[in-house]
């Protein structure tokens, strides 16, 4: 991902303690950092990473009215006339500086990060995939459950169609008829385990990922902390409180906005009333974009701004399954037979022969990626199944909705001839 992204920008001041003065320009916010440029001179005033700050405030005093303060290393960065309002300033900064806080815990985790040897690497790839194929599966086992609902409607209506007949036969039979009566004893205890499984099939509805975000609705000045819920089914958004503020099923959403890799916006439209949409804005959002984007392939759209982090994202899916199974093949082959490798150094320097043991994987490493590799072709086998499964109950469907169609025809025209 780019550091170098802006995220966000507010024009304010900025109190230049050298000079004793406040300065005009604007405040930006990118991943990692927090930057002041001049407006006049155009120069970069103030620049320090998020990990370096210690507090965000609210202050004011005589002399500085609704004023946002930033500690970092010690010094007080004051900043003034923020628009839209401090508030909404203040909830975006602290929420990036407590989620870069909470993910990289320090310096030292970003160093461990770069020692990484290539097995870990590798895992890493590995694992990602196999998270990714997950998620997939309970999109697909959802979507499966849907199948199975509908399954069960088509099945009701046949047998109210079954009802429908026997009624229709009684109003059509001649009053002198002795065997009318046996045809009003249908069972209809049906319908309340029917409501049952559906409201039950409801409540286990599993969800996908669940992200802090801060939510914009209709106006810039409106924003306030939440929570983003992916569901197979469609998506929540609640306040901090776990207090629902809007769900969105998968109809009712008509498109997706991606304006930044850090920030979404999501619409349904209405006629005759103003339609319903929410910016989402999160540090976790590249998280959430890729299980968007494979929910609603259709109505997703990406802007000028978010472009690059496509195709950041995607160029290394291009060749992502030699790469993986070449250095999955090298490495392991590493690991299985290492005098091979060894073998030809005779002839090597010293840094040549260094590089290349550390460039092997461990005993350790090679059979964590076996297990993962085992998971990983377990779920391709069950997702295949279940492929299968539905593209039968599709075909049943097809089958059911067209006889049922036909059986409504026939029975909407007895119903004209008696009417």
């Amino acid at each position: 991902m780019n550091e170098d992204i802006r995220i966000h920008s507010w024009p304010c001041s900025y109190y230049l303690d050298t000079r004793k003065q406040w300065v005009a320009g604007r405040l930006s916010l990118t991943p990692v950092a927090i930057k002041f440029t001049a407006d006049k001179t155009g120069e970069l005033l103030v620049d320090f990473h998020l990990s370096s700050v210690s507090e965000i405030k609210k202050e004011s005093s005589n002399l500085i009215f609704s004023s946002l303060t930033i500690l970092e290393n010690n010094t007080k960065h004051w900043f003034s006339s923020l628009q839209p309002n401090r508030n909404v300033v203040f909830n975006i900064l602290e929420h990036f500086w407590r989620e870069q806080l909470l993910s990289s815990q320090g310096a030292g985790a970003e160093a461990a990060a770069l020692q990484s040897t290539k097995g870990k690497e590798l895992t890493g790839l590995l694992t990602g995939s196999q998270k990714r194929l997950e998620d997939t599966a309970k999109v697909l086992h959802y979507q499966g459950e849907q199948f199975d609902n509908i399954m069960r409607g088509l099945n009701k209506i046949e047998g109210d169609m079954d009802v429908a007949d026997r009624l229709l036969t009684e109003l059509e039979s001649p009053s002198w008829w002795p065997f009318s009566s046996k045809l009003w004893k249908v069972p209809l205890e049906t319908k309340p385990k029917e409501t049952a499984t559906v409201s039950d099939s409801k409540n286990q509805e599993g969800i996908i990922i669940r992200i802090p975000v801060i939510i914009t609705h209709r106006t810039d000045s409106n924003v306030k902390p939440g929570k983003l819920t992916l569901f197979a089914s469609g998506l929540e958004i609640s306040d901090c409180n776990s207090q629902v503020i809007h769900r969105f099923e998968s109809k009712d959403v008509d498109d997706i906005r991606v304006h930044t890799p850090y920030e979404i916006s999501v619409r349904q439209r209405f006629i005759g009333k103003p339609d319903t949409s929410y910016r989402l804005l999160s540090a976790k959002m590249p998280e959430a974009i890729p299980i968007l984007e494979m929910q609603f392939s259709k109505k997703i759209q990406f802007l000028e701004d978010a472009l690059g982090f496509v195709g950041a994202r995607k160029s290394p899916q291009v060749d992502l399954g030699t790469s993986i199974w070449q250095a999955a093949t090298g490495l392991l082959g590493g690991v299985v037979q290492p005098c091979s490798l060894l073998g030809g150094g005779e002839g090597m320097d010293n840094d040549e022969v260094q590089l290349q043991k550390q460039e092997k994987i461990s005993q350790e490493e090679a059979q964590e990626l076996k297990q993962i590799l085992k998971k990983l072709k377990g779920l391709a086998l069950e997702t295949e199944a279940e492929l299968e499964r539905q593209d039968e109950a599709l075909d049943s469907i097809t089958t059911s909705v067209d006889r049922a169609t036909l059986n409504i025809d026939k029975q909407n025209r007895r119903i004209k001839k008696l009417t």
